[in-house]
């Protein structure tokens, strides 16, 4: 059996963008000819690839077929390239999009520079998933992303890793915070009723650091800012004390004590022979080991 590289395109254009419609102004062709393709390809393997809702999902097949379909469009754009198209007939190499997932907290510190100089020197258009560090191996396995900053340090089926470094996390608060609730000190019984700020219901920082220290983080007053500026603003504004990255502390605020929380973190990419992957990865490990702290 041999698989339509139009075909598998077609699902993927409709996986990122959600619906039939939008994947057919992507591809310039009609909302009828996407569904006439993806009907092809699931007649063709005689399964469903595609679940029609609101956004449209992949199955575990479709998942496959998207996988293909990045595989095929990456090689595709490093050979024109090294082709020198450019050069010697005039043409210029295509765009392709590069899909990545990342974490809220690297995002907002050290990742777009190198993201930035790749883009400088490479016709890419970079598509960012933002996930926690613990669930942006998910968006690779499934074949949403072609790399990917995580937590974990196993390789996902078909991915080489790389490491980065630690990213360290203090608990923080403001002087005025710091005089209202831990006058006393930053005791267990403070800590049980000083509220504090939580990145999103998915993020267990702030939950494992009270955990440590014996409370109960669930008894404890919460604010959700779900945006690492302004999670880190709003520990700044005195809303709560907050773990925040050790790139985004400053003066004005101060340390409630005890050592850092460290989150490893590795880059994982399909295990591909692609130049452009490799740009990529190079700048990205670089940066990293000059932001982060040592494994």
């Amino acid at each position: 059996m041999r698989i339509d590289a139009q075909l598998a395109a077609t699902v993927a254009a409709a996986i990122d963008e959600g619906s039939f419609d939008a994947a057919a102004r992507r591809l310039h062709i009609t909302p009828s000819a996407v569904s006439q393709r993806i009907k092809a390809v699931e007649q063709q393997l005689g399964r469903v690839v595609v679940v029609r809702s609101r956004p449209v999902r992949a199955t575990e097949a479709g998942e496959a077929l998207v996988r293909l379909a990045r595989q095929v469009e990456l090689l595709e754009h490093d050979a024109i390239a090294g082709f020198g198209l450019a050069d010697a007939e005039g043409e210029q190499v295509p765009r392709i999009r590069v899909p990545l997932a990342v974490n809220a907290d690297s995002m907002a510190t050290w990742f777009l520079a190198p993201i930035a100089r790749v883009a400088q020197r490479h016709p890419v258009d970079v598509d960012l998933h933002r996930d926690d560090q613990d669930y942006t191996a998910r968006l690779l396995e499934s074949g949403e992303v072609m790399a990917a900053v995580t937590s974990e340090s196993d390789p996902v089926g078909g991915s080489a890793v790389t490491p980065l470094g630690v990213l360290e996390y203090r608990p923080m608060a403001t002087p005025d915070y710091i005089a209202r609730w831990f006058g006393g000190g930053v005791s267990t019984d403070a800590l049980r009723s000083a509220p504090f700020v939580d990145f999103d219901r998915r993020d267990s920082l702030q939950q494992d650091w009270l955990r440590a220290k014996g409370v109960d983080p669930w008894q404890v007053p919460r604010h959700y800012v779900p945006a690492s500026h302004d999670f880190s603003q709003a520990v700044r504004l005195g809303l709560g004390w907050g773990l925040i990255p050790s790139p985004q502390a400053g003066a004005d605020l101060i340390d409630l004590g005890g050592p850092p929380t460290r989150v490893p973190l590795y880059w994982q990419q399909w295990n591909l022979s692609s130049p452009l992957l490799d740009a990529l990865a190079a700048e990205i490990v670089a940066e990293a080991r000059r932001v982060l702290s040592p494994l």
